[in-house]
């Protein structure tokens, strides 16, 4: 993330919004015009009404009872089938069929049984958040706000400041901040409840409304049981995915937010040691504000004393297997995909040298496999001026593309750029016997991606995964580590928190001698159906992938939610990314045009 734009773009945010109405204008004589890409009147109208299933803010349905990276599958033919680890927001103004299995703020902060409630973000609206609880036991939840505005003159510290003043129960906490370009960027929940349980919620969205319009993905851990007396820690590190591992992980993470040696959160880690996450799966991606400095520690010191950013995310890949491609696979090039609301300027070398090879890293020794295929998702102005707050939606979307560095920077990214949703007609065949594959469609096309992904598929045809990150981190060294320097010193700018699974996570669950797990991409809800794991691609590698016979398909298959269409749909040649500095006179579908930032 650029912190520079990102507080400029948001330095007049209020409660009210009232300065970015202002920055969009209504167009001269054009607003009736039909403009080239802009929502058809059924998709209009599916923006204009309620959803009639939407989720109440105040239900006492934290979404608990989906509980589904581990307890809801389905078994058919020896196979087991498991919902997502992650889920998709809900979306007011989208239809109920992009809305099945998600989960809104209200589903997580609206039971009851809260009674002490720890808040991480950037932004913050404190009426917002608040009215999300329970209407009976809002005044009562203990909440912590967390967040990183240290200057006096910052609107989104005031404003927290202002706003907390209203509610005696909430306690406000400033992250040390020691980089100036650096933000507090990490969005996370912990819970305690009244029956003695406990929930850490990651998620990518700020605490405003207009972050809950846009497409956001939340990952939680089961509700959490105190350990009993006879738990001892071990002197050995759990393995990495581990609950266990986790929890060290977490508890190094909020060690992290201290000052000149002064604890900031030893209330927290006190409570969340006394927590058994032995149910959690998922490996821990955080960055800390600092200096990395991975060779002055043997590896397993380093691990104890934790590992942030793009070092952190290696040292977890190179422990990742990943499956080999399907023979029948006409392409077996892997492909890694970032999908990011925000690209900074980076420069060719970290992004070529740095970023890519991280993201390329697998776990040792691995047969000789093709170099992955890297693209990034990042939305067009066409995509913004159609989703659902119009122009107002990329408000929240970066990129510079305007200087000459910017320029050069944005010819080393053209060749990995993908559209954000799949173009609405079907395009030409290549030639007369190959049709293009059917799109599979994720429904979010309208919710503008403020989501941030990382995942790496198997093989081109994007049916199966190797591995999948969901995190607060946009593509910027101030949130993953600049390069290193001639000590090997990596330096990091913000706080960011983020979540890796891979299928290897699920292979308990599978029935002795039935095989592992492989994880498939769901479209539209959070539970894999057979169709998700018949894919021709795959009936050669199910042997391969531990599955038994070919064709016979055994063992557990883990669903992906995916907020994107697949295939992917590369930027032609005259497209580029949306750009919030740059003016747009096309209006957008409610007719409004956008003057660019500062205007």
């Amino acid at each position: 993330m650029n912190p520079a734009e990102e507080s400029r773009r948001r330095r007049n945010y209020d409660a009210s919004q009232s300065s970015r109405d202002r920055s969009i204008s209504p167009p001269p004589k054009r607003y009736a015009s039909t403009a080239s890409g802009r929502l058809g009147v059924e998709e209009r109208g599916a923006l204009s009404i309620s959803n009639a299933t939407a989720p109440s803010t105040s239900s006492s349905d934290n979404g608990n009872n989906h509980s589904k990276s581990t307890k809801v599958v389905t078994k058919s033919q020896s196979r087991i089938f498991i919902n997502s680890p992650v889920q998709l927001n809900f979306v007011e103004k989208l239809p109920a069929s992009s809305n099945v299995d998600c989960i809104s703020l209200g589903n997580i902060l609206g039971d009851p049984m809260i009674k002490e409630c720890w808040l991480f973000n950037y932004l913050f609206d404190i009426d917002f958040v608040m009215r999300h609880f329970d209407q009976d036991t809002r005044d009562l939840v203990q909440v912590r706000v967390v967040h990183g505005s240290w200057k006096k003159d910052d609107p989104n510290g005031m404003h927290i400041e202002d706003a907390s003043k209203r509610y005696p129960n909430i306690k406000v906490i400033k992250a040390y901040m020691p980089e100036m370009f650096g933000t507090h960027h990490t969005k996370a929940m912990v819970l305690f409840r009244h029956d003695d349980l406990a929930q850490v919620v990651i998620l990518t969205a700020n605490f405003i409304e207009q972050d809950f319009r846009m497409s956001q993905a939340i990952w939680k851990t089961p509700l959490l049981p105190l350990q009993t007396h006879g738990q001892t820690s071990s002197a050995l590190l759990p393995p990495l995915g581990s609950g266990p591992r986790f929890k060290h992980d977490l508890l190094a993470y909020f060690r992290g937010y201290s000052r000149n040696g002064t604890a900031t959160l030893p209330d927290l880690v006190s409570r969340l040691q006394e927590y058994d996450f032995g149910a959690a799966r998922g490996a821990l991606v955080g960055s800390l504000p600092g200096l990395q400095m991975p060779g002055q520690f043997e590896p397993e010191e380093q691990d104890r004393i934790g590992r942030w950013g793009l070092p952190s995310l290696k040292r977890i890949l190179k422990s990742i297997p990943t499956n080999s491609a399907p023979s029948s696979d006409p392409n077996p090039q892997p492909q890694i995909v970032a999908q990011v609301s925000s690209i900074a300027s980076v420069g060719e070398k970290w992004l070529l040298t740095t970023l890519i090879p991280t993201l390329s890293t697998t776990k040792p020794p691995q047969k000789p496999r093709p170099k992955p295929k890297i693209s990034i998702i990042f939305p067009t102005a066409t995509t913004i001026r159609n989703c659902i707050d119009g122009y107002g939606s990329g408000s929240s979307i970066h990129i510079k593309t305007t200087s000459p560095t910017h320029a050069k920077q944005l010819a080393v990214l053209k060749p990995m750029l993908c559209h954000w949703s799949g173009h609405p007609t079907p395009q030409p065949s290549t030639s007369a016997n190959h049709q293009s594959p059917p799109t599979r469609q994720a429904g979010r096309g309208l919710a503008a991606p403020h989501i941030k992904t990382y995942i790496r598929f198997s093989s081109a045809s994007m049916s199966s995964i190797d591995w999948a990150l969901v995190t607060s981190a946009n593509l910027s060294t101030q949130a993953w580590g600049s390069r290193p320097n001639a000590g090997g010193e990596v330096k990091i700018c913000s706080y960011e928190l983020g979540v890796v699974v891979w299928p290897a996570l699920w292979n308990e669950d599978a029935e002795p001698g039935r095989g592992g797990a492989r994880m498939v991409p769901v479209f539209g809800r959070d539970m894999p159906a057979e169709d998700d794991d018949d894919d021709d691609d795959d009936a050669g590698n199910h042997d391969k992938a531990g599955y038994g016979e070919p064709g016979k398909q055994e063992g557990v298959t883990v669903g992906w939610r995916m907020p994107y269409d697949l295939p992917l749909v590369p930027y032609s040649e005259e497209e580029k990314p949306w750009c919030a500095t740059e003016a747009c006179y096309e209006p957008d579908w409610m007719g409004r045009v956008w003057p660019g930032y500062g205007h």
